[in-house]
């Protein structure tokens, strides 16, 4: 990794690659985006909602660095977890607006070369704000931190709250895009993913094979259930 980037990193009850799960987990990169400092958090979801941390860390950069050498610290930690760890899909919160404009150009810049950095991989992209991640995690989307980091921690049976706050978003984000996407969610996120050259999650590939073995009575039920959602 970049010298420039100085990353805080853990494995969590001694997770690592795909150990404990199964093929059919969904692998998820959620990111909490930042110049000084950028959450990453890699989970994997089972179909039954039961989900497990495989890799966290944020990567910080100092404010008096060169801004190019900054970005690129962000780039290339985003890219060395996409190869690292092979997500399916790339989960980003989104901040519509702020009132700190550095702050919110800093943002944007880093979300930028993370969303570079999938696309240059064919792996999908969604966007969650801040309410719909607190609402999916904890079911307030005005829920404060610490709220968030209790369910974050009992929703993957860490042996401690997540630490930093940069940390807890990103396996937030993660978990909302899991369990907005699964098969069997009553909300499907798969307008809100933005894909690259048709690129597809595994679990919305699942989903359409799931789709296509159904008997024409299954399929009229699912349809039945999609106009009653306004899908």
């Amino acid at each position: 990794m970049s010298p420039l980037s100085r990353t805080r990193s853990q494995t969590p009850g001694g997770l690592s690659g795909t150990a404990g799960t199964s093929r059919t987990a969904q692998r998820i990169l959620g990111v909490d985006p930042g110049l000084t400092r950028c959450g990453f958090a890699v989970i994997e979801m089972q179909p039954n909602r039961t989900g497990a941390s495989v890799h966290v860390q944020v990567t910080a950069t100092k404010a008096e660095e060169d801004l190019s050498h900054r970005i690129l610290a962000i780039q290339r930690a985003a890219e060395e977890l996409l190869e690292s760890y092979a997500p399916d899909v790339v989960a980003v919160e989104r901040v519509f607006a702020s009132s700190n404009a550095p702050t919110a150009m800093a943002t944007a810049q880093a979300t930028g070369v993370v969303i570079a950095a999938a696309a240059a991989r064919d792996i999908p992209v969604a966007w969650h704000t801040p309410s719909e991640v607190k609402a999916a995690v904890t079911d307030d989307g005005t829920a404060d931190k610490d709220a968030v980091a209790r369910m974050v921690r009992r929703i993957l049976g860490l042996p401690g709250l997540p630490k930093p706050v940069d940390a807890t978003d990103a396996y937030a984000v993660a978990i909302c895009h899991a369990w907005r996407s699964g098969i069997g969610a009553a909300y499907s996120m798969s307008a809100g993913t933005r894909t690259h050259q048709g690129a597809k999650t595994a679990m919305q590939k699942a989903a359409e094979t799931q789709e296509g073995s159904m008997t024409p009575a299954q399929r009229a039920w699912r349809a039945a259930e999609k106009r009653a959602q306004g899908g």
